[in-house]
């Protein structure tokens, strides 16, 4: 039997009815091979980081269990990525869909294709408090509680929706 990993999945997208896309990114997240979706949190809206040329973003944070080893993971999210039509015309710019690995288990990984914990987790509303309503007690692999990012990290403009 293969070990099963806690893993959280943050969700965001700006274009083409980004709750829409939001949606059903979590429905296919719940139908990827060796991934079992626990729990999502609600939608929020939130600026975009970076270009401010762009429109707001909606975004979710999920939990999932896996058997799939961290770059494996990736490559189905990148798939799901694909499907949504994602295009990268410029860093932090406008995206159907994005799916960033937030956190893999305890696990801290630091590859030239990923890096976990997210590195700018820590500074973002719109994974924070998502990540806080799935989990409010969660300790990063680094030790650090959940509840210190949230101290550190104010809600902002961010708008559950």
């Amino acid at each position: 039997m293969k070990a099963k990993y806690r893993c959280f999945i943050g969700l965001g997208s700006n274009l083409d009815n980004p709750i829409s896309q939001v949606s059903n990114a979590l429905s296919e997240l719940a139908a990827l091979d060796h991934c079992t979706l626990i729990t999502a949190s609600s939608l929020y809206a939130s600026a975009p980081v970076g270009p401010q040329d762009q429109p707001d973003f909606i975004n979710a944070v999920a939990e999932i269990e896996t058997d799939l080893p961290p770059e494996a993971l990736l490559d189905q999210l990148q798939g799901l990525e694909q499907k949504h039509r994602r295009i990268r015309e410029r860093h932090w710019g406008p995206r159907t869909l994005d799916l960033d690995i937030l956190l893999y288990d305890q696990q801290i990984i630091n590859t030239e294709r990923l890096k976990v914990p997210h590195p700018y987790m820590h500074e973002r509303s719109f994974v924070l408090y998502p990540l806080a309503e799935i989990d409010p007690n969660l300790t990063t692999p680094k030790g650090l509680p959940l509840s210190a990012l949230l101290t550190a990290c104010p809600m902002g403009s961010l708008i559950k929706i």
